[in-house]
């Protein structure tokens, strides 16, 4: 059994197409994996929701009763969990989702808990995902992207994740698509700034998820 957080450095980064392509590389290589989106803001029921994406991977069928199981905490808002919940009358009961995350961690094969957001997005009035990820103690996937901009925003969310005593057990650089920055300068970039720390790349369309699983069974 193995567990891992996948947190990114910001909303909309490729968090789900990492995930969910980490699921179908372990599942062809034989390795037992399953994947969980605890909390989500922005939720639409149609097809093509995060949800959805992860459930496919995993080669289950999408209803709304097992986008429930993985997804239990869901919010239309497109906005932080925090400010969507209150959208709806509703709060986040942070104690529930590290149970519902702790319960799923222990499960076998290799488990992916998919975060919201990026590192510090609120998920009540006193509580980040940082915090979340901190209380899990999970080795921790950061997903980051090549567009312009993208390795400040990574150095920051390295420097929050730091400052909590948390070192990913991974970071990768994910295509973001818009051309502006090629990939391998980005992570060059990054590694410089980064001594040590383990860096894949991730192309797009399809990606290649050799690496990254390599990464993560180390």
């Amino acid at each position: 059994m193995s567990a891992f957080f996948v947190t990114g450095t910001g909303t909309g980064i490729g968090k789900t197409f990492i995930t969910a392509g980490l699921l179908r590389a372990l599942r062809t290589a034989g390795i037992p994996a399953s994947a969980i989106k605890p909390v989500l803001s922005g939720y639409d029921s149609a097809p093509g929701s995060d949800p959805a994406l992860l459930l496919e991977a995993m080669g289950k069928t999408v209803t709304e009763a097992a986008i429930a199981e993985i997804a239990p905490f869901r919010f239309a808002a497109p906005l932080s969990p925090d400010m969507a919940a209150r959208r709806e009358g509703r709060s986040i009961d942070v104690a529930a989702v590290l149970s519902f995350c702790r319960e799923a961690a222990a499960r076998p094969g290799t488990v992916l808990i998919e975060g919201v957001g990026g590192v510090m997005v609120p998920l009540d009035d006193r509580h980040t995902t940082l915090d979340l990820m901190q209380a899990l103690a999970l080795p921790v996937v950061l997903v980051a992207g090549s567009y312009l901009g993208s390795i400040s925003h990574s150095l920051t969310a390295m420097a929050a994740l730091a400052q909590a005593g948390i070192t990913p057990a991974v970071l990768v650089v994910n295509d973001s698509g818009t051309g502006e920055v090629p990939l391998d300068e980005t992570a060059d970039t990054l590694a410089r700034f980064l001594p040590g720390q383990a860096i894949v790349i991730v192309p797009r369309p399809s990606g290649d998820f050799a690496p990254l699983m390599a990464a993560i069974q180390r």
